[in-house]
């Protein structure tokens, strides 16, 4: 590099206090002024831990043990406190409601500068430029309470633009949002980016939107060591089948681009967009038929838990039935926000709730679940009136999982939080103790197991609550953004788990912005707006019809993709992977020899001789 970096890492390692093993491990890179770098890796590999030791929360405020050097601007992170290193730099967390501590937008900005001790002038002129450049500043008396997820995300951006530091880190700055939010905090970040004088560190998992923006990619693998850096395209594209190895996420075209691939499509390069895959599909010019009668992704009809089959088709009628239901917020005297709604939820469904944020998804599923008790009368669980029923029975038929997995935790170790699920339910300890153990290992948690559950990364807290509800057996899985924090190998073992007990007669509700997942896995799917149902129906039919522009959502990318071709029109109904065309046995092999830009590189396990694109095909 020709200019100074204003990051430097020298064979950094990280161990939380419990862990076994540290992650990150013997970690060294450089960011110069100007560089706008992603760091991807799995689930558990300590790419949120780095991230926080760029700053110094690691190790003056996070129990953690750091070996090798962090150098911002020159300084040794080890050595001054987090209070002097926010000088250089500034941290984007996940949840931006973990970092709002005043009662107004223009409080919260002047916050850090405040706290530097800098003049008052100073202070205000900070904040103003800071909410200007975020498109709130005419909102500067507002409670950011009533900002939307978006709008709080950038608001926390505003809040690190103000300290002036040149270097911004990002952690998953867009899990919680929907589309519009995604592209409210993007198009800050483009902006910022075109600023010589700011770095941009960014931990996401949502590349679809971020692509464009990236200069550079450093990849970390399961144990924490890197093993990719290089610029984006060449790290993105040209080695997409070794990131998959990796189990990391790709971009959907990218993904979509590899299945073809596989299946004899010319694609060369690998796209990364939906405008370069409709631009790659639109050079070909005769496209094999898409499998336009591909079912939404089934794993297999191996049924997890065998009691929940029996149990699932003791009764008929819907599994959960809703009828005029109004829920308000802060109980009697609060707003309603969620209005009149009627809806049966089928036994054995795969139903996604979808809508923008603010649109009264969450509280609707946590009405339908009973967490947010509904009026008396207008919720039916499997013969339950949650507003009647004490949870401990009503969690015997209905399972939940939170947004938050932090929400949910109450033991003091991994294993005791599975165990608790199933003592409560009277469960004897002989029985309790390899059921604990068996979904320690299915959710990869095994050697986590005595440590404390705040202590596991994101990705692992998430799995650790999905593991709470599934353990119990419920016939009913109500889920708040099952994937979120999670990485590609991890999403697709979730989401193969749900399916694998749906096929066998679970009912699984989910609420989700991610509407490639909707369109690959879910069997029918309710949109919603201003905390209405605007309609639901089949998953195909609701993503081809006009309900998700008036739910203010994007289709899709693999949809946004197909709907651009011009040359194949019968290819504008594929919104699933599972829709593409697949590689005949013998062909994915010497497709991965000398395909699609991609010589030398492995493909991920390969089922029946197709290679990558049945793992692509069930995990997007």
């Amino acid at each position: 590099m020709t200019q100074t970096p204003l990051l430097h890492l020298d064979r950094v390692s990280i161990r939380h206090d419990g862990a076994a093993r540290a992650t990150p491990d013997d970690v060294s890179f450089e960011v110069a002024p100007g560089e706008v770098v992603l760091i991807l890796g799995p689930s558990g590999c300590g790419k949120s831990t780095l991230a926080l030791a760029l700053d110094g929360l690691v190790p003056h405020a996070v129990p953690a043990t750091l070996e090798g050097t962090v150098r911002v601007a020159g300084l040794d992170t080890a050595e001054h406190p987090v209070g002097a290193l926010s000088a250089h730099v500034a941290m984007v967390f996940q949840d931006p409601d973990a970092q709002v501590v005043t009662g107004t937008l223009l409080d919260e900005v002047c916050f850090g500068p405040e706290n530097q001790l800098l003049p008052a002038d100073e202070v205000l002129a900070r904040g103003e430029r800071a909410l200007r450049r975020v498109g709130l500043w005419e909102r500067r008396s507002e409670n950011p309470d009533r900002l939307s997820g978006g709008g709080r995300q950038r608001l926390a951006i505003a809040c690190a633009l103000a300290m002036a530091s040149p270097v911004l880190v990002l952690d998953e700055p867009t899990a919680n949002l929907d589309p519009a939010g995604i592209d409210e905090v993007y198009a800050v970040l483009r902006e910022l980016a075109r600023d010589d004088r700011h770095a941009i560190v960014l931990v996401e998992h949502n590349l679809d939107q971020a692509v464009d923006l990236i200069d550079r990619v450093v990849v970390l693998d399961a144990d924490g060591h890197v093993v990719v850096d290089g610029p984006a395209r060449e790290v993105l594209a040209g080695r997409a089948r070794e990131l998959l190895d990796h189990g990391v996420w790709l971009p959907v075209s990218t993904l979509a681009a590899i299945r073809l691939a596989d299946a004899g499509v010319p694609i060369d390069p690998l796209p990364l967009t939906p405008a370069e895959l409709a631009a790659a599909l639109d050079a070909v010019p005769e496209l094999p038929a898409p499998l336009t009668d591909a079912a939404p992704v089934r794993a297999s009809t191996r049924d997890p838990r065998p009691q929940v089959a029996a149990r699932t088709a003791a009764s008929d009628g819907p599994a959960i039935r809703a009828r005029g239901l109004d829920v308000r917020r802060g109980g009697r005297r609060g707003p309603v926000v969620v209005h009149d709604v009627s809806l049966d939820v089928e036994r054995g469904e795969f139903l996604a709730i979808v809508g923008t944020n603010g649109a009264g998804k969450t509280t609707l599923l946590q009405a339908l679940a009973g967490v947010v008790v509904p009026p008396q009368g207008t919720v039916d669980v499997l013969g339950l009136d949650p507003a009647r029923t004490d949870a401990r029975t009503l969690a015997r038929s209905i399972g939940f999982v939170f947004q938050n997995p932090e929400h949910q935790f109450l033991a003091h170790t991994a294993a005791d939080e599975l165990d608790h699920g199933l003592r409560v339910q009277g469960v004897p300890e002989e029985e309790r103790a390899p059921r604990v153990d068996e979904m320690l290992e299915r959710f990869g948690l095994a050697e986590h197991r005595e440590q404390h559950p705040f202590l596991l990364s994101g990705g692992q807290k998430r799995r650790l609550s999905v593991g709470t509800a599934l353990i119990a057996g419920a016939p009913v899985l109500a889920l708040d953004e099952p994937t979120f924090g999670q990485d590609r190998e991890r999403a697709a073992e979730l989401l193969g788990m749900l399916a694998d007990l749906n096929a066998v007669g679970t009912t699984v509700i989910v609420v989700t912005h991610d509407l490639q997942l909707v369109a690959d896995y879910a069997t029918r799917v309710a949109v919603m707006r201003d905390g209405r149902i605007l309609g639901h129906g089949p998953t195909g039919a609701v993503l081809a019809g006009p309900l998700i522009d008036e739910a203010g959502l994007r289709h899709p990318p693999l949809a946004r993709a197909t709907r651009a071709l011009t040359r194949h029109p019968d290819w504008h109904g594929v919104s699933r992977i599972a829709q593409l065309p697949v590689a005949a046995p013998g062909r994915a092999a010497s497709a991965r020899r000398g395909g699609a830009g991609q010589q030398g590189t492995p493909a991920t396990g390969d089922t029946a001789g197709s290679g990558a694109s049945d793992r692509i095909g069930a995990n997007r």
